[in-house]
């Protein structure tokens, strides 16, 4: 690992560049290592620079957002179309579950990415203080 390199100096990792980094599902250190070992559990050090990445619990933040986000990307749709369809009633569950379904597999890593992030750059702060 450079000493020199300013990428790998924590320091220099701004908090966007770090939030950025994660919800990519890149380690918020260097920005190459993957984050995600699995679909939302975290490695437990970056393949690349070895950064601490698995002992950052997020916890219930990501599935709040991802509720948040989800939420406010489908009701107005469904507020907006579901009064003038003729769908059946079968037909209209199946899609708009399978809509919220889609979305939330999409947004949760992201969410916990995101969380991670924050809370990693968070801990450098603290760390520097």
């Amino acid at each position: 690992m450079p000493e020199d390199n300013p990428a790998q100096d924590p320091a220099a990792v701004s908090m966007l560049t770090a939030i950025m980094r994660c919800v990519a599902g890149r380690c918020p250190k260097c920005g190459e290592g993957k984050l995600l070992a699995s679909f939302i559990k975290p490695v437990a050090n970056c393949a690349v620079c070895g950064e601490a990445l698995g002992n950052i619990r997020a916890d219930d933040g990501p599935p709040w957002l991802t509720i948040l986000i989800v939420g406010h990307i489908l009701l107005p749709i469904i507020f907006t179309v579901g009064p003038h369809s003729t769908w059946p009633q079968w037909l209209s569950m199946t899609v708009w579950v399978s809509a919220a379904l889609i979305l939330m597999l999409l947004v949760l890593p992201r969410a916990k990415g995101f969380f991670i992030g924050v809370i990693w750059k968070n801990r450098q702060k603290i760390a520097r203080s």
